[in-house]
């Protein structure tokens, strides 16, 4: 049983997050998607994006908006972290982010050689003048980079 990187499509990456994602949905765009495979099924694909925050969109920085991997896929993530980071500085970006919830360890992203950068973001997108309803979870996120 080999664990390795496959293509996938945005269209694929989308359903498998659709069917598997704790607490989000599958994002609409991206830059690059990535996915990888234990035996020719698909069991964690990685999307990356232009980052969420305006301040962050510089055109140097992309974002891991979306990584997804089945529990039985040991190490998945770690290795999807760091093939993205690859493919971002090979597409010329000089940093890649992410965020995680504050209850996430973290141990994939360190393991990929990526570090804490601090807290970040959190709150609803809900505004008087443009009301949203929130899927997802509010609090605080921890954001993390490889650069």
């Amino acid at each position: 049983m080999t664990l390795e990187i496959v293509p996938i499509t945005l269209r694929e990456a989308r359903a498998f997050v659709a069917r598997h994602h704790r607490h989000h949905g599958a994002p609409r765009g991206c830059r690059f998607v990535v996915g990888a495979a234990l035996d020719g099924h698909v069991v964690g694909v990685a999307v990356v994006g232009r980052p969420k925050a305006r301040m962050l969109q510089d055109g140097w920085t992309a974002e891991v908006t979306r990584l997804c991997v089945l529990p039985s896929a040991r190490n998945a993530c770690s290795m999807l972290y760091a093939t993205c980071w690859r493919a971002a500085r090979a597409l010329g970006f000089r940093r890649l982010i992410t965020y995680t919830l504050p209850e996430e360890g973290g141990a994939s992203l360190r393991a990929a050689g990526w570090r804490l950068i601090g807290e970040a973001g959190g709150g609803s997108w809900d505004r008087r003048e443009r009301p949203r309803v929130d899927t997802h979870p509010t609090q605080t996120k921890l954001r993390w980079e490889a650069a």
